[in-house]
């Protein structure tokens, strides 16, 4: 019980997250408009603000899945790559920590606090927790690169 509660748990939170933010990524929010608006104008690449949204979350989404098979280790170390990118890009961007909320006009409502910013920690956190756990596990997919054979 206890092993598939360390298991499972990290994994729906992640789950959890990921796919309510699809709806955002996925219908041109204003939300996804701003942030990934910021990271094109940063990057220089104005592509990223009308696709970014929809890559970002494709990739969640392919984590959320994988989290609740044989390749979960895969869904671990994906969920760690794209939270280190979203925790990178609110530190050492324009975007910030605190991001504003939107009224259905579009216009600037408030400012989460560093909601987003803090589940993106926590998302990454329970992330490393699945990857680790998955590389020391006999069977995991990750420790099946990590470990040298015949030792």
């Amino acid at each position: 019980m206890k092993e598939k509660l360390l298991k499972y748990g990290p994994a729906v939170f992640i789950a959890f997250v990921f796919i309510q933010s699809l709806f955002f990524k996925f219908t041109g929010s204003y939300e996804t408009d701003h942030i990934f608006g910021v990271l094109a104008e940063w990057s220089g690449l104005t592509w990223f603000g009308t696709y970014g949204g929809y890559l970002i979350g494709t990739a969640e989404l392919i984590a959320s899945i994988l989290l609740f098979t044989r390749f979960h280790g895969l869904g671990a170390i994906m969920t760690v790559g794209i939270m280190s990118g979203a925790i990178f890009f609110h530190l050492f961007t324009p975007l910030g920590i605190q991001m504003p909320e939107f009224n259905s006009a579009g216009n600037i409502i408030g400012y989460d606090g560093g909601l987003l910013f803090g589940m993106a920690c926590l998302v990454w956190l329970c992330g490393a927790f699945l990857s680790i756990k998955d590389i020391k596990s006999q069977h995991g997919f990750l420790a099946s690169f990590i470990k040298p054979k015949g030792i």
